[in-house]
């Protein structure tokens, strides 16, 4: 499995979002897998990565929370969660999907 987090420099949300990432793949059962970062430094790269916003959970090279018609760019991204608008998902939102693969 591979798992990357991609993210812009200018993102308030992307550490927690990795300490998140973390925590559900320990709660998965993949508590080896090794998450690489990857920083999103200019428009072009965000157009290549088809990078949604920051922060932004890859495996296997698919965004497991991209939705149709999302625009790509440097721009912080929100998640929706129980509790409403987050700037990160939630470690359960994370488990589901990680359980999935």
């Amino acid at each position: 499995m591979k798992v990357q987090l991609l993210y812009f420099d200018g993102c308030p949300n992307w550490h927690e979002a990795d300490d998140r990432l973390r925590e559900a793949l320990d709660a998965v059962g993949n508590a080896g897998v090794a998450v690489e970062r990857v920083r999103v430094s200019t428009p072009e790269q965000a157009v290549e990565l088809s990078f949604h916003g920051s922060p932004s959970v890859l495996v296997n090279g698919v965004d497991l929370f991209a939705e149709p018609g999302a625009p790509v760019g440097l721009t912080c991204r929100l998640y929706r969660t129980a509790s409403g608008l987050s700037g990160a998902p939630t470690v359960d939102q994370l488990i589901e999907v990680l359980a999935a693969r």
